[in-house]
C-alpha cells in the first residue's frame, strides 16, 4: 500500500469514527421518551388562562416536551396518571386558592383514587396564580398547591419567582404584562427540563 492510499483510507476511517461518536453524543442528550407535562387552571377573567398559555408556551419549547393544557374541570384521572410533569394554575382568592383548584386536589383522594398507594409520587409540580395587588396572597396560594403536591410526593420546582409564577392583575396594573408572561414562560421551560432529567435519570 503507497503512502497517498494509507492517508486517504486513514481520513475515511476517521471521518466515520467521528460521525459514530457525534450520533452517540446527540442520542446521550436526546430525552428517553416525549416528557409530558399536564397545565391545569381555573380561570374567571381570562387572566390565568393567559399565565397559563405562557406556562404551555414555554414548556412547549423544551425539546422532547408534549404538553397538554386544560381548564380545571375538564381533567381526568388517567391524564393525572400520565403525566410526568404537572403546573397547576389559580386565581388568589382571600390569599388562597380558588375553589375549583381546591376540589380539583380533593378530588385525587375522593375521585381519582391517586392518593392511594401515592399514585403521583415522583412527578414534577409546579405553581403559577394571579392576583389584584402585589400583597393579596400570591406566595400563601403557590405554596398550598405546593403543600398539595408534597403531600401526594411529588417533587416541586419554582421557576419565573421564588415561589413560581406569578401576576398582578388589579385596578393598578390591570391583565398579564409582558414581564409576567415571561415569569410564566420560565416556570413551564424548568418544570419541563426538570421532568426531562428526572426522567431521563429513571431509564438509566
Amino acid at each position: 500500500m503507497n503512502k497517498r492510499k494509507f492517508l486517504k483510507q486513514a481520513g475515511a476511517a476517521s471521518v466515520a469514527a467521528g460521525m459514530v461518536l457525534a450520533s452517540r453524543s446527540s442520542q446521550a442528550q436526546a430525552p428517553a421518551g416525549d416528557v409530558k407535562v399536564l397545565i391545569v387552571y381555573h380561570s374567571v377573567t381570562g387572566n390565568t388562562e393567559k399565565m397559563a398559555q405562557g406556562v404551555a408556551e414555554g414548556a412547549n419549547g423544551v425539546s422532547g416536551a408534549s404538553v397538554v393544557l386544560k381548564k380545571v374541570g375538564e381533567v381526568t384521572g388517567d391524564e393525572l396518571l400520565a403525566c410526568d410533569a404537572l403546573i397547576v394554575g389559580s386565581p388568589v382568592y382571600y390569599a388562597n386558592m380558588a375553589g375549583e383548584i381546591k376540589t380539583f386536589f380533593d378530588n385525587w383522594g375522593l375521585k381519582f383514587h391517586l392518593f392511594t398507594d401515592f399514585k403521583m409520587r415522583n412527578k414534577i409540580g409546579g405553581a403559577f396564580v394571579t392576583g389584584g395587588s402585589i400583597s393579596n396572597g400570591k406566595e400563601t396560594t403557590m405554596q398550598s398547591i405546593h403543600a398539595a403536591m408534597l403531600i401526594n410526593q411529588m417533587s416541586v420546582v419554582s421557576g419565573g419567582g421564588a415561589f413560581g409564577a406569578s401576576a398582578t392583575t388589579g385596578p393598578d396594573s390591570p391583565g398579564v404584562d409582558e414581564k409576567e408572561l415571561e415569569a410564566a414562560r420560565a416556570l413551564g421551560k424548568r418544570v419541563a427540563e426538570f421532568a426531562a432529567i428526572t426522567k431521563r435519570g429513571s431509564k438509566s
